[in-house]
């Protein structure tokens, strides 16, 4: 069984995406699951991971309401901010089998600190009570220095780095998101997945890629690393076939084992799918 941990979904009848502005016309439109589906299923993908867009109930319960057999879980969102309305959310989404994790667009909030909110912090904390994931967006170095905080003060708590902490792909220095990386897989409860990784390299060029998805792999290990497509994301920088073909080629030194963990048990662990 093959999974993708990361994939997006959007219809702009009926919730908002403020972020998707004039600057990115290619995917400023509706996205349902029908169109990705046979892609998924030219790409041997068996099940999806839906990931939240908007930090709105009404983007998290479109998810939910994807009839799809191969949707394996949902990365909603809550208000962290509010404690106590998050518990009500939880209470909401927990009806739904498929809820194994939460997500906020930390990259869009103008305060770099703003995981480290103790409103925040006590929000994760409901998290980690009750099994849930929580997908980091580590845009700014700051964002995985919080991760390391989070994830020491919450070791029960499973953190999944996305986008692989966004690398200085073609930047003559890797410093400091390396050591970040590093730092971060010292931490058991931390994963990390290969997700947006065309997109942050203008293409299809694994070769270009292929020094951050190795230092990820040698720091987590194959079985702390899954793989995501970010569709419709990733279709700036090429169709779903090339973004799958590019994984592909990334891992083709992995041996078996290894590709197995990252294109299935991976996300099965940072998400507890088979539970």
């Amino acid at each position: 069984m093959t999974v993708d941990a990361h994939l997006h979904l959007w219809d702009l009848d009926r919730v908002a995406y403020p972020w998707l502005t004039a600057a990115l016309a290619p995917i400023d439109r509706t996205f349902a699951f029908a169109e990705v589906e046979p892609q998924l299923e030219r790409a041997g993908v068996d099940r999806v991971v839906l990931v939240q867009a908007a930090d709105s109930v009404e983007d998290s319960a479109a998810m939910f309401a994807v009839p799809s057999p191969m949707v394996a879980g949902v990365v909603a969102w809550v208000d962290l901010l509010d404690p106590a309305a998050a518990a009500l959310q939880l209470d909401r989404w927990s009806e739904h089998p498929s809820f194994v994790g939460v997500r906020h667009l930390i990259h869009d909030e103008p305060d770099a600190d703003w995981l480290g909110r103790p409103a925040v912090r006590a929000s994760l904390a409901l998290l980690a009570e009750r099994g849930l994931s929580f997908d980091v967006i580590g845009v700014l170095p700051r964002h995985l220095e919080h991760a390391v905080s989070i994830a020491d003060e919450l070791p029960s708590l499973r953190l999944v780095i996305d986008h692989l902490g966004t690398p200085p792909v073609g930047a003559p220095d890797a410093e400091p998101w390396a050591g970040l990386i590093t730092e971060l897989s010292r931490r058991p409860n931390v994963f990390v997945k290969l997700s947006g990784l065309t997109t942050l390299g203008g293409g299809s060029d694994a070769a270009r890629l292929r020094p951050y998805v190795e230092h990820a792999l040698d720091a987590f290990g194959a079985a702390r690393t899954l793989y995501g497509g970010d569709w419709p994301v990733s279709t700036l920088a090429g169709p779903y076939a090339e973004t799958w073909a590019t994984a592909q080629e990334l891992l083709a030194g992995a041996s078996e084992d290894e590709q197995e963990d990252v294109f299935t048990r991976a996300a099965a662990r940072a998400y507890r799918l088979d539970s």
